[in-house]
């Protein structure tokens, strides 16, 4: 039976915080911002000002991609709404056979504002240059390129902003996810 996009990310985060905690024996830190408040803050800060955080599973459903789906006049693929409704967390590394790259989450509900605002940028660029309607969810490192899905038949593409020109590196993001280890700094 084919993996979902909830089933590749859980296996991600759960390998994700095991290789971390393998590594590091703690969770990843992070400068603790009062203004940028988080469900996926753990505890206080220390004296240095870091404080713990972790992906943690949303509990609220959000309209974000209905709302989305009406800007853009047609509906937005369920494998992006599924990726990005599924956890709180800031940007996770990980590597995979053509290189590394970050995905991309959001990190409270001001972001995911911010998300929408910048999925209807990035999917109008796509229409000013020509290319399948694409929604992002990562970029690579060190180069700045985009991993995004088509929207209408949710391949993984691989985008080179400012440029007409993409690949196909995927077949579905589920699968994309499952190939992906952790890359641990």
């Amino acid at each position: 039976m084919p993996v979902t996009v909830t089933q590749a990310l859980d296996r991600f985060i759960e390998h994700y915080l095991q290789a971390q905690l393998a590594r590091y024996g703690d969770l990843p830190r992070l400068e603790h911002d009062p203004d940028w408040p988080s469900p996926c803050l753990q505890g206080e800060p220390d004296p240095q000002g870091l404080q713990r955080w972790q992906p943690v599973l949303q509990s609220e459903p959000t309209d974000l991609f209905e709302r989305l789906a009406e800007a853009l006049g047609e509906p937005v693929h369920n494998d992006i709404a599924a990726y990005y409704s599924r956890y709180w967390s800031d940007p996770l590394r990980a590597s995979c056979a053509t290189g590394d790259l970050s995905l991309l989450f959001v990190w409270n509900a001001e972001d995911l504002e911010r998300l929408r605002g910048n999925l209807i940028g990035h999917l109008l660029d796509c229409r000013r240059r020509k290319r399948p309607d694409a929604l992002f969810f990562a970029c690579t490192e060190p180069e700045d390129y985009v991993l995004s899905i088509d929207n209408q038949s949710g391949e993984v593409l691989l985008e080179q902003p400012g440029s007409p020109k993409f690949d196909i590196v995927a077949p579905s993001l589920a699968g994309f996810i499952d190939s992906l280890r952790p890359n641990i700094d």
